[in-house]
């Protein structure tokens, strides 16, 4: 039973209290909140929108078929997202039970780290990472450790030499966004063999799809032999789902129980968990995806070099996407206005250390030759 408060005691609570509202958490205080792509020029022009990684081709028509089934919202979704697991278990030949799912990659990049580091710990992540990471370290107390890049790349000896005894997690995107590079799958498995055993290292996946099959990075051949790796996934990349709000994760047991335990009780939504078990189902869109982002990607890294002579280049990207570096006389911020007036949205990355680049998001044949066609106006006018 709680003992009443004498007059005594609760003056000197009442003396002890000086804040005159609600305070937040120092670490919470210091994050700076995500910001997403913009669709809208500086004068609130509508853009056409390459500045969010998505898919120009949309999504499966067997996603968008289920999509658009008649379903009541009433009932809870299911909890465990049973269907979804089993679909992605199937054609990654996983077992269901070692596959959580999530909103987005985003809610199981963020309860990873909430579920293994806290105050005293420290989260690491190479410089020019996802900037989620940053956030995830500070939203559970942690403390954030960037470490330097080898041009653009994550930088496996230097990760490994940054461990300390308060290492707590590991978060490495392959490929990487925002610069798009790719660590082969020998410089994964270093990456692994060099962290102490009770790190748990995240690799996160998320553009994992646009990597062909014969350049794997070996991460879910580790997530499924070993006690400390987390692989995570989305499907509002390749599959085009973003608007639903998908991710899942694989991993040992002990790890998917972890995040079971603090994720959203009824994360996935019944329309999401429908949708993706569709698009698990239609393979050849992706195939699809997969084949138009290289050709594109490709024609599009061609343009930018050819305009090297005026200080562009492009950064070796996996992704779909391209990180674009403006390193002469024509700047970033220029070629960002010259490319709003040619009609689209890329996105300027000035707060997470890149003044001077920008990332271009794959878009349809016509759409790149547009964003090149402005580049080369703009290198011409400088000249």
């Amino acid at each position: 039973m709680r003992a009443f408060a004498t007059d005594e005691t609760r003056a000197m609570a009442e003396n002890t209290r000086t804040q005159t509202k609600p305070r937040m958490k120092p670490y919470v205080e210091a994050i700076h909140a995500y910001v997403p792509g913009k669709s809208k020029s500086a004068d609130g022009r509508e853009l056409v929108k390459l500045s969010a990684n998505e898919n120009p081709l949309g999504c499966a028509p067997k996603a968008l078929e289920a999509l658009e089934q008649v379903q009541s919202p009433a009932p809870y979704p299911d909890p465990g997202s049973t269907a979804l697991r089993e679909a992605i278990g199937e054609v990654h030949g996983i077992a269901p039970a070692r596959i959580v799912c999530g909103t987005g990659s985003d809610e199981l990049l963020n309860i990873a780290a909430q579920a293994f580091a806290g105050p005293g710990d420290e989260v690491m992540f190479s410089r020019f990472s996802f900037s989620v990471y940053d956030i995830a370290a500070r939203r559970c107390g942690a403390t954030p450790v960037e470490v330097d890049d080898s041009d653009y790349t994550a930088d496996v000896d230097a990760l490994l030499a940054a461990v300390t005894p308060a290492t707590r997690v590991v978060f490495i995107a392959n490929p990487n966004n925002p610069t798009g590079t790719f660590l082969p799958r020998g410089e994964i498995a270093r990456l692994h063999a060099g962290l102490p055993a009770d790190v748990l290292l995240v690799i996160d996946q998320a553009y994992g799809e646009y990597v062909t099959a014969d350049m794997d990075d070996g991460g879910m051949e580790l997530a499924a032999a070993h006690e400390n790796v987390l692989v995570t996934r989305t499907f509002s990349k390749i599959y085009g789902l973003a608007g639903e709000r998908i991710g899942w994760a694989t991993g040992a047991p002990g790890l998917i129980d972890a995040l079971n335990r603090i994720r959203g009780p009824f994360n996935v939504t019944t329309s999401g968990q429908r949708a993706g078990i569709a698009a698990m189902g239609d393979q050849d869109f992706v195939t699809r995806s997969r084949e138009h982002n290289a050709a594109a990607r490709a024609r599009f890294t061609e343009a930018v070099e050819g305009l090297g002579n005026h200080g562009l280049r492009a950064v070796p990207s996996e992704a779909n996407f391209v990180l674009v570096l403006f390193e002469g006389s024509v700047t970033a911020e220029a070629a960002l206005h010259a490319i709003a007036e040619a009609g689209y949205a890329v996105r300027h990355l000035p707060g997470q250390g890149l003044p001077h680049a920008l990332r271009i998001t794959i878009g349809t044949d016509a759409q790149m030759a547009d964003i090149a066609d402005a580049l080369r106006q703009l290198c011409e006018a400088d000249a």
